[in-house]
């Protein structure tokens, strides 16, 4: 099974992940190294999401657009 789970390095390549896992022997893994500083740009637009839902799920958003 594949799983992906978030996780931080330091200077000294440690890997810290953000919650424990099962895992059975030796395995692959892929290492994704992002150019922000962690929870730094994705927070803002996390929060925001379900303010902004409560406008999106509104039947006149559906009839503005729905002729697109």
């Amino acid at each position: 099974m594949i799983q992906t789970i978030e996780a931080t390095i330091d200077e000294d390549c440690n890997i810290k992940l953000s919650r424990p896992v099962q895992i059975k022997g030796v395995q692959r893994v892929l290492v994704t190294i992002l150019d922000e500083a962690p929870h730094e740009q994705w927070d803002t637009a996390l929060l925001s999401e379900p303010t902004l839902a409560t406008d999106w799920n509104k039947k006149a958003e559906d009839d503005a657009w729905s002729h697109l």
